[in-house]
């Protein structure tokens, strides 16, 4: 996985595209019980030119999220943080990753993908919930 495209040709050949932009795609990945999570791909480019595959998929409304435990969750993670990120105009908690695609392959990009998700439908389901594990 050495680009944008190649992952694209693997996730679109796997799952349905919600989103196919030049760098953003998204999916929802089937969990079990008949849940879904959504899944988004966006490459990301740092000061030095090195390219990203950002994996992210949202939790729920920022608004009443304590942010210490948000970076207590981020310390305490092996793989995976949270972020806040926009969306329709409101803050929203993802769940991200970036991965280096030098260092990418197929097997990790699952692997994370499936990671993610899982655990970002279980952080879903205790923030609609109102819970405190979170």
């Amino acid at each position: 996985m050495r680009h944008f495209e190649a992952v694209r040709s693997l996730i679109g050949a796997q799952h349905r595209l919600r989103h196919n932009g030049p760098y953003l795609i998204s999916f929802d990945l089937p969990l079990p019980q008949g849940r879904h999570q959504g899944i988004y791909l966006a490459e990301l480019e740092d000061e030095a030119g090195r390219r990203f595959l950002r994996i992210s998929t949202p939790i729920g409304p920022f608004a009443g999220a304590d942010a210490r435990r948000c970076l207590r969750f981020n310390w305490e993670q092996r793989v995976g943080f949270l972020a806040v990120a926009d969306l329709d105009g409101s803050p929203f908690l993802h769940l991200c990753e970036n991965r280096p695609y030098e260092l990418l392959s197929i097997d990790e990009l699952q692997g994370v993908i499936h990671e993610l998700g899982a655990l970002g439908d279980e952080l879903e389901q205790v923030v609609a919930d109102g819970g405190d594990d979170f």
